[in-house]
């Protein structure tokens, strides 16, 4: 695996880019900036935007789930001991993860560690489609529920406000935007929350990416851990 620029602001990062226009429609990538080649504007601008995403999306989680079980484990492991050194997860009252899924490093160990600790934990519901989700507080043990995308979710609903959420990312990109599943619940969770969690997005370092050309609606992560580095950053946004 290549070394990542721990830069997220205010320089170029060599990371692994993709092409927007492939031809044949078969996927490029390369190891070179990305030109920005997603152009024009307005609802066409969006479209290709849009279209891009789920050939990069697509193409990011097959190599993940592709890795031996082995392998997976070993880099979630990884990036789980980056994260807790990173953050002081004590410091925040609630703390937000998300159940495993496609690949996704498991954090299930750090909402034990934090629940150990004396703080709550909670799993993110969906109980509305294209609206922000609800957090259910989580404990392990407690009966669970299948909810959307047959993702588990606590039988109970006991609503918790996290002060903190540790977002899975399917990619991410040099300004700290990331690249999720299209749905935007994150995004419109986090717009909406008030005050606003600390987002820490969790992901593979080979999913780094030139940019994801972010939308309007688009919210950055406050820090970005992979298996190989942390990634704090700028605060001026």
């Amino acid at each position: 695996m290549r070394p990542r620029d721990r830069r997220l602001a205010g320089g170029s990062l060599d990371v692994l880019s993709f092409d927007p226009d492939p031809p044949d429609t078969h996927l490029r990538f390369t190891w070179l900036r990305c030109p920005n080649r997603v152009g024009g504007g307005g609802r066409g601008r969006t479209i290709r935007v849009q279209h891009w995403r789920k050939l990069v999306r697509d193409d990011l989680i097959q190599r993940r789930t592709a890795l031996p079980s082995e392998i997976r484990r070993a880099l979630g492991e990884s990036a789980c001991a980056r994260l807790v050194e990173a953050v002081d997860l004590r410091a925040f009252a609630v703390l937000g993860f998300c159940w495993p899924i496609r690949g996704e490093f498991d954090v299930r160990g750090i909402a034990r560690q934090f629940l150990a600790s004396g703080g709550q934990v909670a799993l993110p519901v969906v109980v509305q489609r294209s609206a922000p989700v609800e957090f259910w507080r989580w404990h392990p043990g407690m009966p669970m529920q299948t909810g959307v995308w047959n993702i588990p979710i606590p039988k109970q609903r006991d609503i918790l406000t996290p002060d903190a959420v540790i977002v899975p990312l399917v990619g991410f990109d040099g300004s700290g935007y990331r690249l999720g599943y299209g749905g935007g619940y994150f995004d419109r969770t986090l717009a909406a929350a008030v005050p606003r969690p600390y987002a820490i997005g969790l992901g593979y370092a080979d999913s780094a990416l030139e940019t994801i050309y972010p939308q309007s609606h688009d919210i950055p992560m406050n820090l970005i851990v992979t298996d190989e580095s942390v990634y704090h950053v700028s605060s001026s946004r």
